[in-house]
């Protein structure tokens, strides 16, 4: 016998190419992974944002003010969206993400330059997400100083002698210390319960479908969506159990806060449980083998991680990677465990967070079913 047959080799190797085209999931996996990696990390992924939400609250108005603001949004870091007539409108607004900054002209601001007596400015930062905010705080002092350069000129150019002549404050909102941890850490657990619950879903029910059980199910008369309540209801408990954990964890290991309302977390948390249980369901319907399953809950994962806000910023990601995003239950949920950890938010500042995820979960289980009641035929 030969040591070595060209032959048997040949037939191996066309063996595998010919069952590499039946197995049309995997085949897809290990071309669409790297290519959505590629695109990813290519296109969306910025550590550096620009452009991000900001509000002013105008006490004064003057050539100064206006030479000031214009020279913060020329630098690209701050991108004005209106005008607060107080501070608690402009908290209010830091805490439910409509900004990420706000500039505070005090009273008196043009007379005290004029004076020179160095009037303040206060920009208040929503400092949760310590990458988003670094690049502007940074750089804001600079801004101000070339603004009051190009601005104090003729008449005014004796101001301009008072070293500087205007100051900069910054107050950084909910993570003052800048640690990284405080940002990660919350937005975590939606990755953890995206992981887990979809993957688990998806294999658990292909495992039956693989063993015949789900054969046997189908000729009882129960439902589609009894089979589904019944298949993912018991990994809820698997999703408390992982969150009161990370709770424990996040706050004895890693010092992360929770000063919000419980109520609008549990609420919260309930909805993307069952959102990523639907999730894995329909993965479950797609999926012919558990290791389909696997790379089809993968495939779903990589996203979550990428575009949710997770480990970039989301306001650095150019305009059609925030609509994907978007599209995201974990984006949203990401948000939600952050103002209400962080943030102090209660059950209706974090409204808009839960309609999302349940459009998203009520999308998915109405696709869920459409493909479940396939099968059936």
């Amino acid at each position: 016998m030969k040591l070595f047959s060209f032959a048997r080799f040949a037939a191996v190797l066309v063996k595998e190419f010919i069952q590499m085209r039946r197995d049309r999931v995997t085949f897809a996996m290990m071309i669409g992974v790297p290519v959505m990696q590629l695109l990813l990390f290519g296109y969306a992924i910025n550590t550096d944002p620009h452009n991000l939400p900001t509000l002013v609250e105008m006490a004064d108005e003057g050539p100064v003010t206006r030479a000031i603001l214009m020279g913060m949004e020329t630098s690209d870091f701050f991108d004005f969206q209106g005008v607060v007539t107080s501070q608690a409108d402009g908290d209010r607004a830091l805490r439910d993400g409509t900004a990420n900054f706000v500039v505070v002209i005090p009273p008196g601001f043009e007379r005290d330059v004029v004076r020179g007596l160095r009037p303040t400015i206060l920009l208040a930062a929503d400092a949760s997400d310590p990458v988003a905010a670094s690049g502007a705080v940074g750089a804001i002092r600079g801004i101000v100083d070339t603004a009051m350069t190009e601005s104090l000129t003729g008449p005014l150019a004796y101001a301009a002698q008072t070293a500087p002549p205007v100051d900069v404050t910054v107050h950084r909102q909910f993570n003052p210390e800048g640690v990284t941890a405080i940002n990660i850490v919350p937005g975590l657990l939606a990755v953890i319960l995206s992981m887990t619950m979809v993957m688990i879903t998806a294999v658990a029910i292909v495992r039956e479908v693989e063993k015949g059980t789900m054969e046997a199910l189908i000729a009882t008369p129960v439902r589609p969506l009894e089979v589904m309540l019944g298949k993912i209801i018991p990994y809820v408990v698997v999703g408390y159990v992982q969150t009161a954990l990370f709770l424990v964890a996040a706050g004895t290991l890693f010092g992360v806060p929770f000063i919000g309302s419980p109520v609008a977390f549990f609420a919260g948390f309930n909805l993307y449980i069952l959102v990523n249980l639907a999730i894995g369901f329909l993965v479950s319907t797609v999926a012919r083998s558990q290791m389909q399953a696997l790379q089809l809950s993968f495939f779903t994962i990589l996203p979550t991680i990428l575009l949710s806000g997770f480990m970039f910023p989301f306001a650095a990601m150019p305009a059609w990677a925030q609509t994907l995003g978007t599209a995201i239950p974990a984006t949203h949920f990401l948000r939600l465990t952050r103002k209400v950890m962080l943030k102090g938010a209660t059950l209706a500042d974090v409204a808009g967070n839960m309609v999302a995820i349940s459009i998203i979960m009520v999308v998915v289980i109405f696709i869920a079913l459409k493909r479940y009641r396939g099968t059936l035929d």
